[in-house]
């Protein structure tokens, strides 16, 4: 400080000013919420029509013309011919095992020849609804003889087996395993599914919780994901050296077909969740601080720890709960 007297200068020196407070670095906080949490795995899968299953004939005769790869068996229509004669398609259950001809015969072959001969438009009325009760009667066999005059045969009435190829429903031929000429009792050709499906093959350690009905979600090629569901979980037959750990195959399928129409065969994954919680209390893992005696906490704004027992970790979240921690509590989490 400067004070004047006259001409005289004096300088008088007085205390020193506090120093400035010093600022306390802020801290960051979180809040804890209400979340659900899940972990999922990826499977490698492809998209196709499914396992192939091999056709053979039946009955005696020679094969004289097969399918082409690619065709799907229609109901009513020529698939292939022995001796050149047309073998056509039913859909059913259960495949013709003997020849219809006389009347009065009953069972569950003759069921699937009588719902057919109805969805070709050639009724023969109603039939029981137990389908082993099903009996080949005079008009039952009007019946086929109409649909064999359609097909250009001779109406005789009777059907044997190897003249019909019963499938569950629509197929289509994958691959052709024979050539024209051999016996129609040679492996033939192959039909998968219409409909595709994305299969994978995996260690059954890795399949998890995978499960029939199990809501999926299939990854395309192009990264875009689609809903789906588990339709079939097999195990498969170990290798015949007995070498290898076990794998089963998972059969999914997207909720709308068309989201996969435009590809034949092309990699896929099936994204499964092998664990979930639903509405539990969360934080990111950056607020846990791990205690020197062991468990974890969290810490308050004031400083104070609140100990905390975890549960589900997925991604960067951790399922906790204690006593005090509630939903919407803010809590530090670290730098």
């Amino acid at each position: 400080m400067l004070v004047a007297t006259g001409a005289t200068v004096v300088l008088v020196q007085g205390r020193p000013s506090d120093q400035a407070p010093v600022t306390q670095p802020a801290v960051r906080t979180v809040t804890v919420q209400r979340a659900d949490l899940a972990n999922t795995a990826s499977l490698p899968a492809n998209v196709g029509f499914g396992p192939p299953r091999p056709v053979k004939g039946t009955g005696t005769g020679t094969v004289t013309k097969l399918p082409a790869v690619g065709q799907v068996a229609e109901r009513g229509k020529e698939l292939f011919r022995v001796d050149d004669q047309p073998v056509v398609v039913f859909f059913g259950a259960t495949p013709l095992f003997r020849r219809l001809e006389a009347p009065g015969t009953t069972g569950s072959d003759v069921a699937v020849v009588i719902d057919n001969l109805a969805a070709l438009g050639h009724r023969a009325g109603s039939r029981p609804k137990d389908a082993t009760k099903a009996e080949y009667t005079p008009s039952v066999i009007e019946a086929v003889k109409r649909w064999q005059r359609s097909l250009g045969l001779e109406p005789t009435g009777v059907i044997d087996p190897g003249r019909v190829f019963v499938a569950g429903g629509p197929v289509r031929v994958s691959a052709v395993k024979a050539q024209l000429g051999v016996p129609v009792t040679e492996e033939l050709f192959e039909v998968t599914s219409t409909a595709r499906l994305v299969t994978a093959q995996v260690l059954s350690t890795d399949a998890g919780p995978a499960r029939a009905q199990m809501p999926v979600v299939i990854v395309r090629p192009d990264a875009r994901e689609v809903p789906g569901k588990i339709t079939s979980v097999t195990h498969l037959p170990p290798a015949q050296d007995g070498a290898g750990a076990p794998k089963v195959e998972i059969i999914a399928v997207p909720d709308q077909p068309d989201d996969v129409s435009d590809l034949d065969i092309a990699p896929a994954q099936i994204r499964i969740t092998t664990e979930s919680r639903a509405g539990v209390l969360t934080v990111p893992l950056e607020a846990l601080v791990a205690l020197q005696e062991g468990g974890y906490a969290v810490q308050l704004p004031n400083g104070e720890l609140k100990a905390v027992q975890t549960g589900l970790y997925s991604q960067n979240k951790v399922e906790i709960s204690g006593a005090d921690i509630v939903d919407g509590m803010q809590v530090v989490a670290a730098q």
